[in-house]
């Protein structure tokens, strides 16, 4: 499911004449823009779908604008507060998948093939006085700066990492590094690190997966001390340390508007599109997750 990063339905200023209306995480967008196209297919009804970041989702479905969030994190209270605040109070949360977070570098980088947490919570905090060269974490590794890639903030991969990375290492101090290369389009970030052999990235696992020869993905070392590379088999028997889970966002008075936007949502969870999800890389849930996804929006 290649095509899915070149194609984008967007309506200027989210000001979209659809009949469900979509926007937020890039690491969702793939599997939203995916049931999408397989929803009007089979119905005709017109999804609009737009990757904004989590928290530019979020803010866009405060205001009204949109009918589902896609968001790779959870919905935070400021969020919550901001939506009660425009009428939308019995906000749902809808698990649909789960991801594999995915460090990588480039092709031609033969000297790191694992990490662990305190190597990449060490090269990724905020420190205005750093300049981190790969020998310095690498035994062997060139004398070269550690070029940085990543997601824009605002972003709920950025945010996952902090709190999971980060967190984990520095506690209440963890301050993310603003010496990097942001993007909110995963496909750029992941185009540029291919070009550089000493750039480090994290992405979701579909930028990766979409086509595994432009990046190297790097083992992560889990508590057990084993180096897990990322994969959806490694989500699904918990080993791969950076797994976490995706949702989508609506609110119960949406669902009652709108028809269309519980019928989307069900045809997201319908089991016989679980191939969807799967073709862009991520794991699905399984059936009791699932059961619980579909319970919500009832």
């Amino acid at each position: 499911m290649k095509k899915f990063f070149s194609l984008l339905i967007v309506i200027a200023g989210l000001a979209y004449a659809q009949d469900v209306n979509i926007a937020g995480s890039s690491t969702v967008y793939p599997i939203s823009l995916g049931m999408a196209e397989e929803f009007n297919i089979e119905t005709g009804l017109e999804v609009a779908v737009a990757s904004t970041g989590t928290g530019g989702g979020f803010k866009s479905f405060c205001a009204g604008e949109t009918d589902i969030s896609d968001a790779s994190r959870p919905i935070k209270e400021g969020e919550l507060e901001a939506c009660a605040a425009n009428g939308l109070d019995n906000i749902i949360e809808i698990k649909v998948a789960w991801d594999a977070l995915t460090v990588a570098v480039s092709p031609e980088n033969d000297f790191v093939d694992c990490m662990t947490y305190d190597q990449l919570a060490k090269i990724w905090q905020r420190d205005d006085n750093a300049n981190h060269v790969w020998v310095d974490y690498i035994e062997g590794a060139p004398l070269e700066t550690i070029n940085l890639y990543g997601p824009s903030t605002g972003s709920g991969t950025l945010d996952y990492f902090v709190e999971e990375v980060l967190g984990t290492v520095y506690g209440e101090e963890a301050n993310h590094t603003a010496a990097y290369f942001p993007s909110e389009e995963d496909d750029v970030l992941a185009e540029n690190v291919s070009q550089d052999p000493y750039a480090m990235v994290y992405l979701g696992y579909a930028y990766y997966a979409s086509d595994p020869d432009r990046l190297k993905a790097l083992a992560i070392q889990n508590d057990a001390g084993e180096c897990v590379l990322p994969s959806t088999a490694h989500i699904e028997d918990g080993t791969y340390p950076l797994s976490r889970p995706i949702f989508i966002y609506t609110d119960a008075s949406i669902l009652a508007e709108k028809p269309a936007v519980k019928e989307f949502i069900e045809f997201y969870l319908d089991a016989a599109n679980r191939s969807i999800i799967a073709d862009t890389g991520y794991a699905v849930l399984n059936d009791a997750e699932y059961e619980a996804s579909l319970e919500a929006i009832q």
